[in-house]
């Protein structure tokens, strides 16, 4: 505590430190204040059926991601989830398109067009996705939801639909522009800093509702809910592991003379992530296993059973071993992908760099592929694991809200972001050379290791 105590002091004497964390805070209560602001023509009092909707499943997702934003309606209904989407797209099509490609090489003007290309992407994405969530919207609402623009908003005029498209398009990238301004003049990573803030709102609500129904409806009073904190707790260690950790390999340079200084000759290391794919494997395999239950939602079949059964039970046994099969094909996948040993190889020995023991070129190339492939395998097993832990905690009787913190994309995303965040921190401490958050001085973020893009 008074290491903790020490540390915000020395940050409040940084005044560019001070001054990029204040700003910070002020976006991010902007972004929470906007997640309350109803679209017009609805009532708020009339969504119960909306957040009933989205109290699980993919809808319960994407109401995550969105801090709450989708189930109210708001003008930030659709978040920052299709500018991730885009650039998701965007990264793709850069590992398969030569027009992509030669943009990454081409530096700061590549990247400038390539975040154009992303915006211009993020538009149409929301132009589709807007009129879904307002039909279904009207659907959720009861018929005596009166709007302004219409008698009822369950039968809506032009003007409805068209208005709120355009409001939910402007809202998405008014959070968007949120987010590149925390990245420019705050601190962290702003888009990711808005993700997380969209996860961890809804922390406390979950964390009450499952200490009360612990007490009072679940019954196992207060040790089986202390027996719950320590299994999360348990978990967010397991996924810090699985984000900073790091196989160094050693690679000895040769001494090399330019001008009068002297280049080389000492060994430095090349950090190989353990989970270098990052939380993509878990976004891939969640899209495909969301194919079935968006399939089913569409037949008349009121109950289902055999295979249409199992993989629309999400905390099911057979979705969830599918799930894992395909987190740990799709994390060799990713790095595959990612990582290239070859690149690698050819960029140490254009250095006069080499791995002590190891030829240069192909078989430096070979070397790096079997390391990744052995410290690859460990982690996608941790990285599955970590994606099922709800359905397993779930099993165990925690509510399907207070689960969601115990793995899978939203814990990645927490754990990831607070190490960044905390690695920007700590290097504007030690740059004033003042103490930071911890004695080595040294926080391991996603990016410390390997830059995934």
């Amino acid at each position: 505590m008074k290491k903790l105590f020490e540390t915000l002091r020395n940050i409040n004497k940084i005044q560019e430190l001070r001054q990029r964390i204040l700003y910070t805070l002020a976006i991010i209560l902007i972004y929470r204040l906007g997640s309350f602001v109803v679209l017009p023509g609805v009532d708020p009092n009339m969504l119960a059926n909306l957040q009933a909707q989205t109290s699980g499943g993919l809808l319960g997702l994407l109401n995550m991601f969105s801090g709450g934003a989708f189930s109210n309606a708001s003008i930030f209904a659709l978040g920052i989830m299709p500018y991730i989407s885009a650039s998701i797209v965007i990264q793709l099509l850069g590992m398969a398109i030569p027009y992509f490609q030669r943009l990454q090489r081409e530096g700061e003007s590549g990247r400038r067009k390539i975040n154009q290309i992303t915006r211009y992407l993020t538009v149409a994405i929301v132009a589709l996705q807007a009129p879904g969530y307002i039909a279904n919207l009207i659907s959720q609402l009861p018929n005596e939801a009166i709007s302004p623009f219409d008698p009822s908003v369950t039968n809506p005029a032009a003007f409805f639909w068209i208005s709120n498209t355009i409001i939910l398009i402007a809202g998405t990238l008014f959070v968007m522009w949120l987010g590149e301004r925390i990245t420019d003049k705050g601190i962290g990573n702003g888009i990711s800093l808005i993700i997380m803030i969209g996860i961890i709102a809804n922390l406390p609500f979950a964390l009450f509702a499952e200490f009360f129904s612990r007490l009072e409806q679940k019954g196992g009073g207060l040790v089986f809910f202390l027996i719950e904190i320590v299994i999360l707790v348990f978990v967010i260690l397991l996924t810090i592991l699985l984000v900073q950790g790091t196989r160094r390999v050693p690679v000895q340079y040769a001494k090399r003379i330019v001008g009068n200084r002297q280049y080389g000759g000492v060994r430095q290391y090349i950090p190989l992530k353990v989970n270098a794919a990052g939380v993509m494997p878990i976004i891939f395999a969640q899209a495909i296993m969301f194919l079935p239950i968006t399939l089913v939602g569409f037949t008349s079949s009121e109950s289902l059973t055999g295979m249409a059964a199992a993989f629309t039970d999400m905390h099911g046994f057979w979705y969830n071993f599918v799930f894992f099969i395909l987190i740990v094909l799709f994390t060799y996948f990713y790095t595959a992908i990612t990582v290239n040993p070859s690149q690698m190889a050819d960029d140490m020995k254009k250095n006069g760099g080499f791995i002590p023991g190891v030829k240069p070129g192909k078989k430096t190339a070979e070397y790096l592929d079997n390391i990744m492939s052995r410290i690859t395998l460990p982690g996608s097993f941790f990285l599955a694991f970590v994606a099922i832990m709800p359905a397993i905690v779930g099993q165990m009787g925690v509510s399907m809200s207070f689960a969601q913190f115990y793995g899978g994309t939203s814990l990645l995303i927490l754990v990831g972001v607070v190490l960044d965040t905390l690695q920007q921190i700590e290097s504007y401490l030690l740059m004033r050379h003042y103490d930071g958050l911890t004695k080595s001085g040294r926080i391991k973020g996603r990016g410390s290791a390997m830059n995934m893009g």
